[in-house]
């Protein structure tokens, strides 16, 4: 198995050291915590209490658009953040999923082992959506890899190559969703066992927060299959049988009463209805199921694709839905299941595939009725399971399909296997540092000595929907997070208030004649040096 490169003195000294085994010993931190490395190794080092289900479930307060509802954590202003309740913002900002560092004490940022690179020509792509499945074996796709680049985020990389949020943050849980380290190896989990339905028209898994589309019914062996954002907690998706009754391109969406008054209760009003456009929520394309006020549609928020961040109904991305729409014929059988733990089949090999149960599920049950049933398997293919494997399965649930069977590849064994990819020229739909405009309108989202956790919460802010441009700036020594540039007051102030009613957070609106003062002779050429440094990181 290769072996990480020796790390660096500075990182031996802060951060531990890699010894002969491979595995990289830390300085003590918390008991019971923990992060896995995965690049042809599995690594665990003490943390704070930072998980990627953690990340998953409050992150999703930033994917939220028309289907917000009040949240117990507040922002304070920027104004504030740089006196003495700055300890204070920090800890509400753990709160919320942005910063995960512990407000008390300073933060060593992460840094994953770099493994080289081969310098060999690699591929840039691997098959996402469009798979062949036989009649016996219920596992497609295959794992893959790809280098971070910088400026990159998970949810970028998750997008390009087909993925949601939680699939790639489940499936790398010792890397920072929104500052990767650049150079590390993210596993691409683009092989999935097949819900336990019939495979015919839809069949979507809420568990796994994915669609699967079967074009040639139960007698065809070809499978579509696309990730997908499902109903928040509270507003769950239901499961059960139903049929696409009617499909709509540019839709407009009837605000419904419920949705209305939760607005109207946070002093946002919304419309009676909502127009086809960039503020429609339900994108460019909608299938209505014959279960009312359910829809499979598009989205204006990509990005909270593999989120639970909508009222019921199945959001796909833009891109996604546009194929999906031309393809299904109305009158499609659709199947909603919620199944966390899957097993497959793939050339006589059984595979489990564990993701975290939703909130609203008894998982204990739904774990006891999985146990009984590879106890049933065990005894019918006379072949002993590893159950010591399949406990670490559903324990780490990171919905990567594992062999189970005794003396089958362990997981690191599995990611050892991925296909390494190059980096493409660019990911698709990866946003763009906006523009500097030394006179333009800005709002201050924050203000922190800590770079990392600047850039964590710019990267937060680009990736809403619609997008609000931010970017990291210095300021006296201090990175300040500016969401902008804006063209005048109204449209500064409409955002200001957007970014206040969407995400708690209340910033300061810097005019540019207040901005010129505030930065004196000389910082105006820090700060631009600084963006410049910025845009150069960029593939």
């Amino acid at each position: 198995m290769e072996q990480a490169p020796a790390s660096s003195n500075n990182l031996s000294q802060s951060r531990g050291f890699t010894d002969e085994t491979g595995l990289r010993q830390l300085p003590s931190r918390r008991a019971g915590f923990a992060w896995h490395i995965i690049c042809y190794r599995y690594i665990r080092e003490k943390r704070s209490w930072h998980t990627p289900v953690f990340d998953s479930r409050v992150s999703a307060l930033l994917a939220n658009s028309y289907s917000r509802r009040p949240h117990a954590m507040k922002f304070y202003s920027a104004s504030n953040v740089a006196g003495s309740h700055w300890h204070r913002f920090l800890a509400l900002v753990f709160l919320c999923g942005f910063l995960p560092a512990c407000a008390t004490r300073p933060v060593v940022p992460y840094r994953e082992v770099a493994l080289p690179i081969p310098a060999a020509s690699l591929p840039d792509t691997v098959e996402s959506h469009e798979f062949t499945a036989n009649k016996e074996d219920s596992v497609i796709g295959e794992l893959a890899s790809v280098p971070v680049r910088a400026g990159d985020t998970l949810a970028d990389i998750a997008r390009h190559f087909g993925l949601g949020f939680q699939e790639i943050s489940g499936a790398n849980p010792g890397i920072q969703p929104w500052t990767p380290e650049p150079e590390t190896r993210v596993i691409l989990p683009l092989q999935f066992i097949l819900p336990d339905a019939p495979r015919k028209g839809i069949v979507i898994n809420l568990a796994a927060m994915r669609l699967f589309y079967f074009p040639g019914g139960a007698k065809s062996f070809r499978v579509v299959t696309y990730p997908a954002g499902i109903g928040k907690e509270g507003r769950s998706t239901p499961t059960g049988q139903m049929l696409v009754e009617r499909k709509t391109a540019r839709p407009t969406w009837y605000v419904p009463e419920s949705i209305r008054k939760d607005h109207q209760e946070k002093g946002d009003p919304l419309p009676a209805s909502v127009p086809p456009g960039p503020d429609n929520p339900l994108g460019d394309y909608a299938m209505y199921l014959s279960k009312p006020s359910y829809l499979i549609h598009g989205t204006n928020k990509p990005y909270s694709i593999g989120f639970r961040a909508s009222n019921g109904c199945i959001r796909l991305y833009p891109e996604n839905i546009d194929k999906l729409y031309n393809r299904v014929p109305e009158k499609t059988p659709v199947t909603v299941v919620n199944q966390p733990y899957l097993t497959g089949w793939r050339q006589g090999v059984l595979y489990l595939e564990a993701y975290p149960p939703h909130e609203e599920m008894d998982d204990k049950q739904v774990k006891k009725n999985l146990l009984a049933k590879l106890k049933q398997i065990e005894k019918k293919q006379r072949r002993k399971l590893d159950w010591a494997k399949i406990e670490e399965t559903l324990a780490q649930a990171r919905g990567i399909p594992v062999p189970i069977f005794e003396y089958t590849d362990n997981l690191n064994a599995v990611l050892a296997k991925a296909v390494l990819l190059e980096h493409p020229m660019r990911l698709y739909g990866q946003p763009e540092t906006p523009k500097w405009a030394e006179a333009g309108w800005y709002v201050k989202a924050a203000e922190t000595n800590d770079e990392i956790r600047a850039r964590r919460l710019a990267a937060m802010l680009n990736h809403q929907g619609p997008r609000i441009p931010a970017r990291v700036v210095v300021q006296g020594g201090r990175y300040q997070v500016l969401a902008g540039p804006f063209t005048d007051a109204k449209a500064t102030k409409t955002m200001a208030k957007r970014m206040a009613i969407d995400l708690d957070l209340k910033g300061e609106i810097i005019n540019p004649g207040v901005r010129l003062s505030m930065n004196g002779a000389t910082e105006p050429t820090r700060i631009k040096s600084r963006i410049k440094w910025r845009e150069a990181e960029r593939p």
